[in-house]
């Protein structure tokens, strides 16, 4: 880190950090935390985008749109379960899947549209 990036001096604003500190307890910092590590694999955020495309995907299209194995496709999709991005159900033997809801599709587009934004240089 260069040091232009830090203060000079250690000070701080304690009502501030109070208050915050205070809020923080309120609030689920680990769940969010762990929502956006599911996230954060490559092939995860493929599979998110994929479905904010495709209102539902089984999982042999997702194999093949991540370019996997039926069975990584299953790992990936079961993460992404595990936290809450996405739902699936049976029919037959087949397995589809689909986002849990609006925000997931919501919070995909904005990453994006940030991404877009900031282009290279984060």
């Amino acid at each position: 880190m260069e040091k232009r990036d830090r203060c000079d001096v250690f000070c701080y604003d304690e009502p501030k950090v109070k208050r915050v500190q205070k809020d923080m307890e309120l609030v689920d910092i680990l769940g969010a935390a762990s929502f956006f590590k599911v996230l954060a694999d490559e092939n995860r955020a493929k599979i998110t985008y994929a479905l904010c495309q495709e209102e539902e995907l089984c999982v042999c299209d997702v194999a093949n749109i991540i370019g996997s194995s039926v069975a990584t496709a299953s790992h990936h999709l079961r993460s992404l379960r595990n936290q809450g991005v996405v739902k699936f159900r049976k029919e037959g033997k087949l397995a589809f899947y689909s986002l849990d809801d609006a925000h997931i599709k919501r919070l995909m587009q904005m990453a994006l549209a940030h991404k877009s934004e900031v282009g290279s240089n984060v």
